[in-house]
């Protein structure tokens, strides 16, 4: 008889095959291709929500700062997701070229 922990790991391994096998260079590659490139667009958006606080901090406008936050934290979020779900497709083999 099956423990609970081994029913769970075969039904985690049925429904991510792919999860044991190794990456090749190329996926390597495309992998941290995809790491730099949102990587770089993190850092845009990091520095336009700056400035854009800045220059509502100069104003006086703390709404507008307040708002420039919440968005840059969405947008964070929005870019992270994006990045893992086009790591996911790399690692399932599915995406060739970022």
């Amino acid at each position: 008889m099956k423990s609970a922990y081994e029913l769970a790991m075969e039904r985690l391994n049925a429904s991510s095959p792919n999860q044991d096998t190794p990456l090749t260079d190329a996926q390597k590659e495309e992998l941290a291709d995809l790491d730099n490139k949102y990587n770089a667009r993190l850092a845009e958006c990091k520095i336009a929500a700056k400035n854009r606080m800045a220059e509502a901090s100069v104003k006086g406008d703390f709404q507008e700062i307040a708002i420039a936050e919440q968005e840059l934290q969405t947008d964070i979020q929005r870019i992270e997701a994006d990045r893992e779900s086009a790591k996911e497709r790399v690692r399932q083999g599915t995406q060739h070229g970022a």
